[in-house]
């Protein structure tokens, strides 16, 4: 059997309680550096996302950082149907993930979240016993009701498309949702656990106190602002005492994209933040 070449992304599986998780983890190509454990985005914006988060992963590696992916509970080639998926079953695989990278490097951690994984590493951090050295966002959710219920409304566009009866919106579902039953949306299909942990979610509650966090927002074009959303959060974690970079980026919206798409600014500039954390450290 041939060996595969020195740096090459290791795939395995992680044993956790009730199934497998598939990793893929990328060693340091350098002196190491630190730790990455990278943190997926929900349902689709996870295999929109792969082609960025490798890009990420392969850049960071070079730059002497051992990074770590992992498919949570029920999303891509790991064990579980997405509805056996819950919230805390996610962060106790983010736990397990987590203390496999320290026994292999031994080396502080940082998290890395897109979008609603975003919101589940910050209250990862929060939570866990060994929490992070530091975080980075790329483009966060932290309303976890408007994140849901967008995701409900592709529900109705697809039953609309369907010629089905969208009269009653997304009341209809989440009275569906109430009742205990299950939901299909967009060929997930959530549980009401999961939707209420997930609408739980704010940012009052998640912000991550005592460790730098560095919160990247993609803009389509230059000189445009932040959203008021990502301004009025970062005014009120600074305000708490977060030690808050808000950065903005030029390039697409991959995870969102019908086609793959990248934004190779966001790969350096992350590349940038995570070195300027290392130093500072």
């Amino acid at each position: 059997m041939s060996q595969a070449p020195a740096g090459a992304p290791e795939p395995f599986f992680l044993r956790v309680d009730g199934g497998e998780r598939f990793c893929l983890f990328h060693p340091p190509l350098a002196a190491c550096r630190g730790a990455l454990l990278y943190v997926h985005p929900f349902a689709e914006e996870l295999n929109r996302s792969r082609r960025q988060a490798a890009l990420q992963a392969r850049a960071l590696a070079a730059s002497g950082y051992g990074v770590l992916q992992v498919d949570l509970h029920g999303c891509g080639d790991s064990s579980g149907d997405f509805v056996d998926a819950r919230w805390n079953g996610w962060k106790r695989d983010l736990e397990a993930a987590a203390a496999w990278l320290d026994a292999r490097l031994g080396q502080p951690l940082t998290l890395l979240g897109l979008r609603l994984g975003a919101a589940l590493a910050l209250d990862f951090a929060r939570t866990s016993d060994t929490p992070p050295a530091a975080i980075v966002l790329w483009q966060p959710v932290l309303g976890g009701q408007g994140f849901m219920t967008q995701f409900l409304r592709t529900r109705i566009a697809a039953d609309m498309l369907a010629g089905g009866d969208t009269r009653s919106g997304t009341a209809a579902l989440r009275a569906t949702l109430a009742r205990g039953e299950t939901l299909e949306v967009a060929g997930y299909e959530v549980h009401p656990e999961l939707v209420r942990a997930v609408d739980a979610l704010d940012d009052t509650a998640l912000a991550p106190r005592g460790l730098p966090v560095y919160w990247f927002e993609l803009a389509a074009t230059s000189g445009r602002p932040p959203s008021s959303a990502a301004t009025n959060t970062a005014r009120l974690w600074r305000a708490l005492g977060v030690q808050l970079q808000l950065r903005q980026v030029l390039g697409p919206q991959f995870w969102a994209t019908p086609e793959i798409s990248i934004c190779p600014d966001l790969v350096a500039a992350t590349c940038e933040a995570l070195k300027e954390q290392t130093d500072a450290a």
